[in-house]
């Protein structure tokens, strides 16, 4: 057989076992090669990768199997996070991540072509599989609580609104290639400048995630893992930038090619709208907000429903659950393309997460840091004001839709029933306090549109 027909049969052998990061025995390779080789021809190949230290094998008789050989002394605790100083900028790895990247590195014709592989979603079960194990959980846990982890759903978002807007667009958009400086971004968010020396697509890339982020802070009671966000933030991340301007926001009715990937993602409308619904529904179950954010960010650019900008609304997507707790946001700042574009190859070719997992843990730390004197210099929430809440919203509601002006009289009329006898004068107070700062833009935290209020507005407030 010539040689480079047996470097391919132990390539594609080599790209088969490193899906398994506990090994694979030879019965289920033969399965997964589906008749490709002969059981004999099976063996010398993995003798050959055995020989040349790039597989070990384990067990002997039928519990012998094959596996990675940088994974044979792996472990689920991740290194310090710390930046290193090497020649290449990238984020610290575990052991399974290095053989990921290893693989992911090699020239295109070395890596098996692969397709959408379902059996990668269906081992996944909400609650009972963890992408992120416990300690893990935690320790991510206690790096993003927030002093106003007790208060509404997206308080500490709003709280930050401005740095955020700034990082997440800035940081998002440079993983796409984009080459806007965080300066070049501030100015534009904050000032409308657009930067004289970028392209006018670099320039709506950066304005269409600031419109997508503030879509997940100012509608935070109305957004969450189903059909309808993703879609909403899709065609806010795609405004503009796509050659067919109708795929904004719908889902993809032709096939697409991943650059510089062999895989190739499912190509059939029907399918690919079932598994999108199956995807969003998983996410929903889960119960963790940052294994709910790992899901996502793996699961949705696999799945490829959309014709482009799949990873961007996955990055935005894995804030949902972030805000809604009022834990630090994920900003992706300072993650090395080189290192996120390999993560999601992994998962692409391989279906392992592992170096996704140590890229999201590192960032995740990363906007921590950055947030941490932002969060020091938050006030204390109002626990007057957090224990009513909901009586809050109902009174301003009551006086806004019942067109009544502002007045102390007004208040006690549209008192509810939940405030105590005792606190009425002080919740009086707080009603009248909260009309002085009350406007337009900020009417959505009553759940009270920009045009209810305007037509209240003229005749009726202070």
């Amino acid at each position: 057989m010539p040689k480079n027909n047996i470097n391919q049969d132990i390539e594609q052998i080599f790209a088969l076992v490193a899906r398994h990061a506990d090994g694979v025995d030879l019965t289920t390779l033969m399965q997964d090669l589906n008749g490709c080789f002969s059981r004999r021809t099976l063996q010398r190949r993995l003798a050959d990768l055995v020989a040349g230290g790039r597989l070990i094998k384990t067990g002997a008789g039928r519990a012998l199997k094959y596996r990675l050989a940088l994974l044979a002394e792996a472990h689920l605790t991740l290194p310090p996070l710390k930046v290193e100083a090497t020649a290449e900028v990238y984020v610290p790895l575990s052991p399974e991540s290095l053989a990921i990247k290893a693989y992911v590195r090699q020239p295109r014709q070395n890596r098996q072509p692969v397709g959408y592989r379902i059996e990668f979603l269906e081992a996944y079960h909400p609650n009972q599989t963890f992408y992120l194990p416990e300690s893990l959980r935690a320790q991510l846990h206690d790096l993003g609580r927030s002093p106003l982890d007790d208060a509404p759903a997206g308080t500490f978002a709003r709280d930050i609104l401005d740095r955020l807007l700034i990082d997440l667009s800035w940081a998002s958009s440079r993983l796409e290639g984009n080459t806007y400086s965080r300066l070049d971004t501030e100015r534009l968010i904050e000032f409308g400048q657009a930067a004289s020396d970028k392209d006018a697509r670099e320039t709506q890339m950066i304005l269409n995630h600031k419109a997508a982020i503030e879509f997940l802070v100012h509608e935070v009671e109305r957004v969450g893992f189903n059909p309808e966000t993703i879609i909403a933030l899709h065609a806010l991340l795609s405004d503009g930038l796509l050659s067919d301007p109708q795929a904004g926001g719908r889902l993809r009715r032709r096939p697409v090619e991943i650059s510089g990937s062999v895989y190739l993602p499912i190509a059939l409308p029907q399918r690919l709208e079932e598994l999108f619904g199956i995807i969003i529904g998983m996410a929903a179950e889960i119960h963790d907000p940052f294994e709910q954010a790992l899901f996502t960010m793996a699961h949705l650019p696999y799945l490829q429903p959309f014709l482009d900008v799949n990873k961007r609304v996955s990055r935005l997507a894995a804030n949902i659950p972030l805000i809604q707790r009022n834990l630090c946001p994920l900003s992706f700042v300072d993650v090395p393309d080189r290192a996120y574009v390999d993560a999601i190859l992994g998962v692409y070719e391989l279906n392992r997460i592992e170096l996704l997992r140590d890229v999201f843990v590192w960032a995740y730390e990363r906007s921590c840091q950055q947030y941490v004197a932002v969060r020091q210099q938050l006030a204390p929430p109002d626990t007057f004001r957090l224990r009513y809440r909901h009586a809050l919203t109902e009174a301003v509601r009551a006086i806004v839709q019942g067109n009544y002006p502002v007045s102390e009289e007004n208040v006690w009329r549209n008192m509810p029933v939940t405030v105590a006898e005792t606190d009425r004068e002080r919740f009086v107070t707080l009603v009248l306090n909260e009309f002085k700062t009350l406007h337009a833009d900020n009417a959505i935290r009553f759940g009270l549109r920009p045009l209810e209020f305007a037509v209240w507005k003229p005749g009726r407030g202070e």
